[in-house]
């Protein structure tokens, strides 16, 4: 078992997310705390940066910015598309999120505009141009296992859930 998180550890973190108006976003602390394998890319960069070196017990308040989070907003990135390449049965309302085939593989899109003809879509991630701001909690540092550093992300005690 090693004392600090570095690249290839499986880490448990308990972590609080606020955007920059100070809004809470998202949070591990009434459920379980999120797993995952330091150096992949599991989180944003801002955050693993940050988290290099700390131990279990380590308590971490960090704020990073758009470009060490989910990026800039890119205006590309939104688009208007014919209704009927839609290939859903259900009202289609704003801010839904839909699965996308894109070049790169599938990618999530949220409806910003609708019209008769047309759905206007933005495939930024949700928090793309924020400020994010992370208290953070160290639970446990373990070396990854083989298998989880295959597959990339951390296995729970029934082995991979896939």
């Amino acid at each position: 078992m090693s004392d600090t998180i570095t690249a290839h550890k499986a880490v448990d973190i308990h972590y609080t997310l606020s955007n920059g108006a100070g809004e809470e976003v998202d949070s591990s602390r009434q459920a379980e705390p999120l797993p995952y394998i330091h150096g992949t890319e599991a989180l944003v960069p801002g955050l693993e940066r940050e988290l290099e070196g700390k131990s279990v017990g380590d308590k971490i308040v960090v704020s990073v910015s758009p470009e060490d989070g989910y990026g800039e907003v890119n205006p590309e990135l939104t688009q208007k598309v014919e209704r009927d390449l839609f290939e859903f049965d259900g009202e289609i309302e704003i801010g839904m999120r839909f699965e996308a085939e894109a070049e790169h593989g599938v990618e999530l899109v949220t409806v910003l505009a609708l019209d008769e003809q047309h759905i206007t879509i933005d495939a930024n991630h949700p928090l793309a141009g924020e400020t994010l701001n992370f208290d953070v909690e160290v639970m446990s540092i373990r070396d990854a296992t083989a298998e989880e550093l295959e597959h990339g992300h951390v296995h729970s005690a029934g082995g991979c859930g896939h």
